[in-house]
């Protein structure tokens, strides 16, 4: 299938966590604080900052357009299948090496991206609770209301019925999710569109940023693909594509898992399942690529690439086989680790630099609003990306649906670059997303991430008392029941 199929009916017609809390800083304050940014990343870094911050104050003048680019379960280690995008998005902008999702699963995830909340205080805790987001907390009603052109493509949140437009967009191709000859709701009629999803928001998208030729307000698209979800259907041209092999990491499969928790202990996949599933991902997300590269070459030609702020995240991540889990919603590095990129030449941010604080979805929405000169009056536990601030951890969150039997428990994470410490608790949501339970703990894990990478050795498993006050679990507990509240 050509990249061009698809789109039959052609253009639409119409906080809390961490230490030393740092001071907001606008879009051009952080001009003026670049280098203290980059002082996490390497020294050339920040002088590439520096060296850009007299254009950028020039050109930041105008509110930036907004391209929010949000990929469906796609876990960090996938940069094979997305080379322009990472050649454009974090080759001239900046890639978070400690990127991440406070809850890995995917309605929660992107009610966090929108609001900048964790969901404990947005509200949206499991797939089937998507109405429970405040729509007024949500970064796309900010940037309307403040006048920009908002659009959507793609996919919006599980459990939102199609016929439903999306609140506080002007123009949109809500997506159904699926891969082929989809249901759509497009600006308001639910029809279907012969052809391969990721194209048809690909077109959908162009379309919409043709009308900056004519509509010079501000713009805010959010491009959302289903791939690389389950089944991980490849476009008919990448059907066939070879893959660079992979053979697995320490964790795939973990050679004795009795210091894990039961679901774990009981987890069956393999290295060849967890093979055979990167392959569709790598192959369906080949198409994502072509649509950001196809975006990237109509901001050129509108001559708008400049001063575009472009993101570029996974709602989760997901395991190959780690500790036999083949899934996401898990605490484990690789289902709530996640690409993370980010340009605005326009801003100082094309020099393609690396930042290594640890940053989450939830930095997202304040990101956004900082560029647009925004001050939101809802509450945000985020951060602007912009800023100088900097977390110590970060709270991840999930919470388990349902009492069926199986599954992980509900839990929390401390999550820090050097250790993680989880704890399980005896709770759980109904479809709405409401908590019931004792909160008893009933399992808990501590990992050295500096010594232990893939999670192999649980320190708390059989660990005495004293053990546990040398690790500072009591400390890590304390804070991490602070953070679950906040």
């Amino acid at each position: 299938m050509s990249d061009s199929t698809g789109d039959s009916t052609g253009n639409s017609t119409g906080g809390p966590v961490g230490e030393g809390r740092a001071q907001a800083v606008g879009r051009r304050g952080f001009l003026t604080g670049a280098a203290a940014v980059a002082a996490t990343a390497a020294a050339p870094a920040a002088l590439q900052l520096a060296a850009a911050r007299p254009a950028a104050a020039a050109g930041a003048a105008a509110r930036p357009n907004i391209l929010l680019i949000v990929t469906d379960d796609q876990p960090k280690h996938t940069e094979w299948a997305i080379q322009k995008t990472v050649d454009w998005i974090a080759g001239q902008g900046v890639r978070f090496s400690h990127g991440h999702v406070s809850t890995p699963l995917c309605a929660p995830s992107r009610s966090s991206v929108f609001s900048g909340r964790y969901a404990h205080n947005h509200g949206v805790r499991n797939n089937g609770a998507s109405h429970s987001l405040d729509q007024n907390t949500t970064v796309q009603r900010h940037l309307r209301q403040a006048g920009y052109r908002t659009g959507l493509f793609g996919k919006y949140l599980n459990s939102w019925a199609l016929a439903d437009n999306p609140p506080h967009f002007e123009e949109w191709a809500l997506l159904q999710p699926a891969f082929n000859n989809a249901n759509w709701n497009i600006d308001g009629t639910v029809q279907t569109l012969t052809g391969y999803t990721t194209n048809i928001i690909k077109n959908r998208t162009l379309a919409f940023l043709d009308k900056a030729a004519t509509d010079t307000r501000p713009w805010f698209a959010y491009v959302t693909p289903y791939a690389s979800h389950e089944p991980n259907v490849p476009a008919a041209k990448y059907a066939d594509t070879v893959v660079p092999p992979w053979n697995g990491r320490p964790s795939v499969p973990e050679a004795d898992r009795s210091d894990k928790p039961g679901y774990i202990k009981n987890a069956t996949s393999t290295l060849a399942d967890a093979q055979a599933l990167r392959t569709r991902q790598l192959r369906s997300l080949l198409s994502v690529d072509d649509a950001v590269q196809a975006i990237h070459d109509k901001l050129v030609a509108l001559g708008q690439l400049d001063n575009t702020l472009v993101i570029y995240v996974g709602d989760n991540g997901y395991t190959w086989a780690d500790h036999g889990w083949l899934k996401k919603s898990v605490p484990y590095s690789p289902a709530h680790e996640v690409p993370f990129y980010l340009s605005w030449p326009a801003g100082g941010l094309g020099a393609g630099t690396v930042d290594n604080r640890i940053v989450a979805n939830i930095d997202i929405a304040p990101t956004i609003l900082d560029a647009a000169g925004i001050t939101p009056g809802t509450p945000q536990d985020g951060h602007s990306l912009l800023g100088t601030y900097s977390r110590d951890h970060l709270l991840v969150e999930w919470w388990k649906q349902g009492t069926a039997a199986g599954g992980p428990p509900t839990w929390s994470s401390y999550v820090a670059k050097d250790r993680q410490y989880t704890e399980y608790y005896a709770l759980h949501t109904d479809a709405n997303g409401t908590v019931s339970g004792t909160g008893e703990v009933k399992f808990r894990e501590y990992y050295d991430l500096a010594a232990d990478p893939y999670q192999l050795t649980n320190l708390l498993y059989q660990a005495t008392p004293q053990e546990e006050q040398a690790l500072g679990v009591p400390a890590l507990a304390a804070q991490l029941a602070a953070d679950r509240v906040a």
